[in-house]
Parts: C-alpha cells; structure tokens; sequence
C-alpha cells in the first residue's frame, strides 16, 4: 500500500469523497420529505412515462465513474488532476446549491403498474434514496464529465467506439434520471449547464497564461510604483 502511494501520490486527490460523504449524509438527513424545500417541477415532467427498464443505465453510472476514473488515474497525472478538478468542483457545487437552496420534487409514481425484477430494485431504491437534494443532477453531472474526460483523454484519442459508447451510455443515464421519476427536466438542465461551464473552466481556459498575464500586471505596477518614488 506505501509503495502504491508512493508511485501514485496523485491518489491524494481521491480523499475528496469522505468530504463528499459527509456533506450529502447531512444534506439527506438535513433536508428530507418532511422539511421544507422548493419543488420543482414543469409541465414535460407529466409528458415522461415511468420506465422501469432504465433501472440499468440509471446502475451503470455507478460502474461507469469510477471506471473513467480508474483509467485516467493509471494513464496520466495530469489529465486525472483536470478530471478530479471537473468533477470534484462540480459535485461540490451541487452539494453547496443544495445546502444553500433546499430543492426537491414529488415526481415518484405511488405504485408500478408492473410486477417484475426491476421494479422491485426500483422500490429499494425509493426507499433508500430521498426526492430531497436533486439539483443539478449529479447523475446528469458525472455522466456528462466522464464523456468529456474520456474524449480529452489522450490515451484514447484513437479510440472511437470507446467515445462513441461512452456518448451513448451518458446519454442513456440521463434519460433514466427523467424515466425513473428520479429528477425532474430542470435538474437534468441544471446538470447539463454546469457539466458545459466545468468543461470551459477546466478545458477551455488556460490557467497558466491567465495567472502569467496577471503577474506581469502586477510586477508593471510594482515597478511603477517604484519609479514614482
């Protein structure tokens, strides 16, 4: 184990999800059905159907992230620093408009109109998961990170069937957040905007000319400041 570490000191980074642990206990505790919280809900909500079958796409994100995660972590230092600032600050983001704006729905069907395995594993998921605490999606969230990590990746830029299957299996856990009556369209909007401006943030904007640019200011200003004395 101290020989892993040593090779991968980047794991560090790793110790973020006993923060993220206890700040979504509490919000789950904290905020429940039986506290006050705005309800969100529009009109396409009552458009979706209930489908239990995305029961499998809905599970597979929690093979899917920690996959994307693995295979970054053991290709490059660099890219799982730029993936764990995506979806580190992401996923505290969410916790943070949670805590600050108390959020739910009432979406839930009362009773399935079918009988069979995945509405029994869909059961055990009501019961174990509150409709407290839903936006933005951190399923729609993550989904959407994994997609963009994997397509920046460097190790798979040839891969196109990965992409490819990756695109498809994000698109298909977002759909199950709607069809499982998991989230309402504004939690899924909500994930996607913040999963676009992360992209921006950790993709698009470069950090390193920005902090460059602003310490050339600085010391323009210092000398200046040195020239009027």
């Amino acid at each position: 184990m101290k020989s892993f570490f040593k090779r991968n000191s980047h794991a560090w980074t790793l110790l973020y999800f006993f923060l993220y642990m206890q700040w979504f206990m509490w919000l789950e505790n904290t905020i429940t059905p039986d506290t006050n919280f705005t309800n969100l809900h529009v009109a396409l909500d009552d458009m979706i159907p209930f489908c239990e079958y995305f029961i499998i796409p809905y599970l597979l994100w929690f093979l899917y992230i920690p996959l994307v995660l693995a295979v970054i972590f053991f290709s490059s230092r660099k890219e799982f620093y730029q993936a764990s600032a995506y979806l580190f600050t992401g996923m505290s983001i969410c916790l943070l408009i949670c805590t600050l704006f108390p959020n739910g729905q009432d979406l839930r069907v009362e009773s399935f109109e079918r009988d069979n395995l995945f509405t029994t594993v869909m059961g055990l998921i009501y019961e174990a998961d509150t409709n407290t605490n839903v936006f933005p999606s951190i399923h729609v969230f993550n989904s959407i990170g994994a997609f963009v990590i994997l397509c920046k990746s460097s190790i798979l830029k040839n891969r196109i069937w990965l992409k490819i299957s990756s695109g498809v299996l994000s698109i298909l856990i977002i759909l199950s957040t709607m069809f499982l009556k998991q989230h309402s369209v504004i939690d899924v909007i909500g994930g996607i905007i913040l999963g676009g401006l992360m992209y921006i943030v950790v993709y698009v904007i470069n950090w390193s000319r920005v902090i460059s640019k602003k310490t050339e200011k600085t010391n323009r200003i210092d000398e200046s400041k040195e020239i009027s004395l």
